[in-house]
């Protein structure tokens, strides 16, 4: 029975990536931050709590990680551990940059030291294109990060290259565009729209305040995308790999599409900072823009290729941005509607 690593099981990617690796006979053991107890109703929804081995875990600790991979022996590690919101990055530059950035050079050389022949995953974002050079954005696109979160992933992506190379290490980063799912954070704007528009349709809430209606997102399905971990850690060769659904939607696409699901007839009048979005049924202004929700410096178009994954991974998103909008909303409006 093979064993992995999860660093970040608590989150989206985490819970996803263990329901899958049970599925395949793996050992899974969880690596948790002591404070992160509250979060894993993810785990719970996917009905594998209790088939995860748990373990306090901090990418901030040399120590803490060189003991949890002494004593547990993995075959694989998967860092999807992170300070991972872009907008707090901006408040949290140097914590970003330490667990981040940093977090990642600690696993690499805990695994060099204690057994060179664990794989590695790290967990590298399309954040990392930020102000993107060339449309759409692959393995070879040049990096122009907008965010500390965007340079930090930055840092643990070539500080993977530079040990797979220097140390003939099985090191991998997959550069996933932005992937969603009913176990997204509720910070998000994908889920904050799907929520917020629940509440509306129910009559829980009044109005939902966003930022930039026009940011162009690749949108995938989180579920997906974690087999696409899995196959990279799995292939004869390390590599990098783009994950993407390889089409592109605004934030105002994925609102409009998830008005259609909940019966909304929006309309949108004015412009800039004054546009509104209402509701044609009854006049009602049901989406705000506040200024306080732009990034100081914004990433407005993200497209991904995913020909290589495609290609030599045999990976491919199976889940359409319609499906992916449409499973968020069904879940939340749900979840809406049954809260006290």
């Amino acid at each position: 029975m093979k064993t992995a690593l999860i660093t970040g099981i608590s989150g989206q990617d985490g819970a996803y990536l263990a329901n899958l690796l049970l599925n395949k006979g793996y050992r899974v053991i969880g690596g948790e931050r002591r404070n992160a107890s509250s979060t894993l109703w993810r785990l719970n929804e996917l009905g594998i709590h209790n088939d995860i081995e748990l373990v306090d875990f901090e990418l901030s600790e040399s120590t803490n990680i060189l003991r949890v991979i002494d004593q547990y022996s993995p075959n694989e590690v998967y860092n999807l551990a992170a300070q991972s919101f872009v907008g707090a990055s901006f408040e949290l530059p140097t914590m970003t940059a330490d667990i981040t950035g940093l977090g990642v050079s600690r696993l690499l050389e805990a695994i060099r030291h204690i057994n060179k022949d664990i794989k590695f995953y790290q967990a590298s974002s399309s954040e990392m294109y930020g102000k993107v050079q060339q449309t759409p954005q692959d393995e070879n696109t040049p990096f122009y990060p907008r965010s500390p979160y965007g340079v930090a992933k930055l840092f643990g992506h070539w500080i993977t290259v530079n040990y797979r190379e220097a140390y003939d290490m099985f090191a991998c980063s997959g550069i996933l565009f932005n992937h969603e799912s009913p176990l997204r954070g509720h910070q998000f704007v994908t889920r904050k729209i799907t929520i917020g528009l629940s509440k509306i349709s129910l009559k829980k809430q009044k109005c939902l305040e966003l930022g930039n209606l026009d940011a162009k997102r690749d949108w995938g399905f989180a579920g997906d995308y974690v087999d696409g971990m899995y196959r990279m850690l799995n292939h004869d060769k390390p590599d990098d790999y783009v994950l993407s659904t390889d089409e592109t939607h605004s934030v105002r696409e994925f609102i409009e599409l998830a008005c259609k699901n909940l019966s909304i007839n929006l309309e949108w009048k004015g412009s800039g900072l004054n546009e509104i979005g209402i509701n044609s049924d009854n006049g009602d202004t049901i989406i705000r823009i506040n200024e306080k929700f732009y990034r100081p410096t914004e990433v407005d178009l993200l497209l991904g290729n995913s020909s290589k994954a495609q290609k030599i991974l045999s990976w491919k998103n199976k889940t359409s941005f319609e499906d992916l909008v449409s499973m968020m909303v069904v879940s939340d409006y749900d979840k809406v509607k049954n809260s006290s």
